[in-house]
């Protein structure tokens, strides 16, 4: 973990609480033992168990030692056992963890097969198991906790490196001859560190109060020595005359314990977000769209140089979406269509304000339902837009809660956008199951997501946008993974649900022939970028090289069977990489020493635009029909 990581995971709450107790209890390991290590031996015959006083604030033991400085001074040890515990654990867990990456097959599946048996059996029991073996006292209390956590911790360091051992730079050091100790020390353990980090701060935590019950049973510190669980132990026998001899201890082990794990969670909140990193805000280039029309008083979207970033390792900022304008009106269908990754549906999560965190959106102009969204409180934006903007998502089973019915998660929307009452919410949910032609919708609003189909479930999520009156629907690839007839029948819905609500829709699809079924306009979009725009009729004629690429890959009846399907050749660049001209260049066979220029669009006929330097003019031999496959 980085600087900037810790920093974040410090200036959260949660974690600056917890870091503060742990600088404490560490001041004090340090300090107590020096300050007050010889008056918490003295012994006071005329003060044997004696209660709570205002020389002894916490009462003192059966030889009139004070049991405050005890508990102060004993902070030393037992963090001092427990962190040795934790860094023996950490070590065997490391190399267990790695050794199947480095062996051979058979010997790593033995190691393996060693671990797993090892996880399998509870974590006290291995510890009492081990205490035994080691023999009573603090030295066989740290092996006992070490070893019986280290299979646990060995499991995920297998899981990590297993993740990692198959990445191309991997195999290329093992190629180039890479020692097997020099490549879990350069290769492996760099890039699985965090998790590990992680889990090794709360481990801590979790040793402290292992080591606490093996005193507190007698297994762990023996006398003269002692630690905060002996202590506990001893005052457990006088809980009922002087309750603080036992509760100082216990409250200091829990402390202490907590302060480990809640640093341990605030850090891995920091690692799984990534979002920590203190940058400069992306810098924004001037929109290469200078024939953008200007969006009217109709448009339900208007989008101009929108833009949206992701934080790079080398600290700067990778663009998926790289400048995209848009204008949708109202009642208007738009479709959205490019291979993966292009940044459609990235597009459509942040015109609905539900971008990942990490995400850095940016725009010229952006006004979603008469909205402008950027610069708002999340809770402004949902109430502004959670009625005006309907989602429907891709996997209508990953975006439906698996463990609500289907009615009360309809009904949700409602209740939180409208105030309105269970009854009146659930009848309207009913009511909206019944609108996009589910059967029999009183039964299916009681029924669970699993036991819908997969049609059903994309009706079922077409109903939830509907649980308001949305004036644009965002429809991200909702025929994926359904057969021709569901997909069709989900297709003439949405027509349907668009002619009765007049609302606006845009769908995103990978699949130009689903687009030219329901659409009025297409927006085709390449690497981030729009690189053509034109209306449904005037497919035949696409000027940019990739729309006629997408539109020669789509099969129709009259394809002859016996030459292969056309294809793109190449793949579409990685955004962190992409070239600084047409990025369409190194796959388009019209590519010359122009096109490492970045074009902008520019009209090439009446409503439609292209950015390419080379537009072609010739029509394509195809039609409406052939395109949609005679189902337009």
């Amino acid at each position: 973990m980085g600087r900037e990581q810790w920093r974040a995971a410090l200036r959260n709450p949660v974690g600056a609480v917890a870091a503060g107790l742990l600088v404490l209890l560490a001041i004090l390991a340090i300090v107590a033992p020096i300050l007050w290590g010889d008056a918490a031996e003295e012994t006071d015959p005329a003060a044997l168990s004696q209660g709570s006083t205002s020389e002894h604030p916490l009462g003192t033991d059966a030889l009139g030692r004070d049991i405050l400085l005890r508990v102060l001074v004993a902070t030393r040890y037992s963090l001092g056992l427990a962190l040795l515990a934790t860094a023996i654990c950490v070590t065997a867990g490391v190399v267990l963890g790695v050794l199947p990456a480095v062996l051979g097959r058979r010997a790593g599946r033995l190691v393996t097969a060693a671990v797993n048996l090892a996880v399998a059996f509870p974590g006290l029991l291995l510890a009492l198991f081990f205490a035994v073996i080691f023999g009573v006292g603090a030295r066989g209390a740290v092996l006992a906790i070490a070893l019986a956590g280290a299979p646990s911790f060995a499991r995920l360091v297998q899981t990590n490196v297993a993740a990692v051992a198959g990445r191309d730079y991997v195999a290329a050091a093992r190629v180039a001859g890479v020692g097997r100790f020099r490549l879990i020390a350069r290769h492996l353990l760099p890039n699985i560190g965090e998790p590990l980090v992680v889990n090794a701060t709360v481990m801590a935590g979790t040793a402290l109060l292992s080591f606490a019950g093996l005193s507190f049973l007698g297994l762990g510190v023996q006398p003269p020595a002692y630690d905060w669980g002996r202590l506990l132990g001893e005052g457990l026998d006088r809980i009922y005359i002087n309750p603080a001899a036992a509760l100082a201890p216990g409250v200091a082990v829990v402390v202490a314990g907590l302060a480990f794990t809640l640093l341990g969670e605030s850090i891995a909140q920091v690692v799984g977000v990534r979002a920590v990193r203190r940058r400069r805000a992306p810098e924004t280039e001037p929109a290469m769209t200078a024939a953008a029309a200007e969006p009217d008083g109709d448009a339900v979207l208007a989008a101009d140089d929108l833009r949206v970033a992701f934080p790079a390792r080398d600290g700067g900022w990778t663009h998926p979406v790289d400048g995209v304008s848009l204008t949708v009106r109202r009642g208007e269908t738009v479709g959205i269509v490019g291979e993966s990754g292009s940044g459609k549906s990235l597009t459509a999560l942040a015109v609905a304000q539900l971008a990942p965190d990490a995400a850095h959106v940016t725009a010229g102009r952006l006004e979603v339902a008469g909205v402008a969204p950027l610069g708002r409180t999340g809770a402004e934006v949902r109430d502004l837009l959670g009625t005006r903007v309907a989602m429907v998502f891709q996997d209508p089973m990953t975006s439906f809660n698996p463990s609500m019915r289907v009615g009360r998660q309809l009904a949700e929307v409602t209740r939180v956008h409208e105030r309105q009452g269970k009854r009146a919410a659930l009848a309207r949910a009913v009511d909206r199951l019944r609108t996009v032609r589910v059967p029999a919708p009183e039964r299916r609003a009681h029924q669970y997501p699993h036991e819908f189909s997969g049609g059903m479930r994309q009706r079922a999520m077409i109903a939830m946008g509907l649980m308001s009156t949305p004036e644009l629907i965002i429809a991200d690839e909702p025929t994926t993974a359904l057969d021709v007839t569901v997909q069709r029948q989900v297709l003439r819905l949405l027509k349907d649900v668009q002619a009765e609500t007049g609302a606006a829709v845009v769908l995103i699809s990978h699949d130009i022939a689903v687009v030219a079924q329901l659409c009025e306009r297409v927006v085709v979009m390449y690497a981030g970028r729009v690189v053509e725009e034109l209306p449904v009729g005037r497919l035949g004629a696409a000027a940019h090289p990739y729309t006629r690429a997408l539109l020669a890959s789509v099969p129709d009846l009259a394809t002859d069977r016996d030459r292969p399907l056309a294809t793109i050749a190449g793949r579409p660049p990685d955004p962190a990489d992409r070239p600084e001209g047409c990025a369409f260049a190194p796959r388009c066979d019209f590519a010359d020493d122009a096109c490492r220029v970045r074009p902008g669009l520019s009209a090439v006929a009446p409503d439609q635009r292209a950015a390419c330097w080379h537009p072609r003019s010739r029509p394509l031999d195809l039609t409406l029909d052939a395109v949609t496959g005679g189902q337009a």
